[in-house]
Formats: structure tokens, sequence, C-alpha cells
């Protein structure tokens, strides 16, 4: 394992290379989030928001749609890019997500092999049960804000973070 001085939020930066894309879609609808328990994967049995590892060439967009179709049998048509959230595990792995927001979707949230929906009212979000960052950060996406995030993890443990 490697020292966390290797691994300070301020040096992931233009140099930094992450070892996957990913996307967040955040449903938003009558003041609550749609949100998931992810079944497996990185971060499983936590609450988090659908996604997923971009596939080839795909558009960052075409991936959080395809991902939020995948996990909950839904589709967005249209989203709005949030911003982006970078990760480093001082396990050595590095994860690079663009946030999207999407308020119209068709088809009922249906339970998959990947995740189980639930939905919460934007002021009941259950942050003891996900990541640590996103309560720094979510808020304020599903209110309109953009993000820019560096993130630290040991794990589960965040560590070090930079956000603007």
């Amino acid at each position: 394992m490697t020292s966390i001085e290797n691994y300070r939020a301020e040096h992931i930066n233009a140099d930094w290379v992450a070892t996957d894309e990913a996307t967040l879609l955040f449903v938003v609808d009558s003041g609550r989030v749609l949100l998931i328990r992810k079944k497996r994967g990185l971060g499983a049995g936590k609450i988090n928001g659908p996604g997923g590892k971009r596939d080839g060439q795909e558009t960052l967009q075409a991936c959080a749609h395809r991902e939020i179709y995948e996990e909950l049998c839904i589709t967005v048509t249209e989203s709005h890019y949030r911003g982006r959230l970078r990760f480093q595990f001082i396990d050595g792995y590095a994860l690079d997500v663009s946030v999207f927001v999407a308020t119209d979707y068709q088809g009922q949230p249906t339970e998959t092999e990947e995740a189980v929906p639930l939905w919460f009212a934007l002021d009941d979000i259950p942050f003891d049960e996900m990541w640590e960052d996103d309560r720094l950060w979510l808020p304020g996406v599903i209110k309109g804000a953009s993000v820019d995030g560096r993130f630290v993890f040991d794990g589960d443990k965040l560590l070090n973070y930079v956000l603007t």
C-alpha cells in the first residue's frame, strides 16, 4: 500500500490519470431524489446515485443514461452536466466521475441485479449510509450548483479533499 503523502487531494490535477471514467446520474422529481442501494461493485451496500463505468467511446452523458437504464430500468431522455469528481484511493485505484442531474424520466424505477431504487426527500438524504464525500457536494448539485471535487480515500475512509 502507498503512503497518503503520495496522494494529497491537491495533487489530483491536470497530470493525474484515472484508472476508469464513470458517471453518476441523479433524478430529481417532486422534491425527491432517486438513489440506489448498490448490490455489487465499488461501494456495494452503500446508498449512492445510479451510475457506472464508461464503455469504449460512448459519451459520458450516454454512459449516464445507459447506466441508469441498466440499474433501474428507466429511461432518461435529457440530463444536465453538473461537474466532475476525481477519486484517488491509496491502493492506487483512481476514478474520474462526471455528474449529471435529470428531472424527467420514463418508466418505473425497478430493482435489478445491480441496485435497489430508493426515493428520498431532498432534506432527508441518508448521508450516514453513503460515501463520506457525498454530504459535501450532493446537496448543492441537486439544487442546481456545479461541482469540482478531488478526494482521497483509504477504502471507505475519506482522508483529504479539495472542493470548489
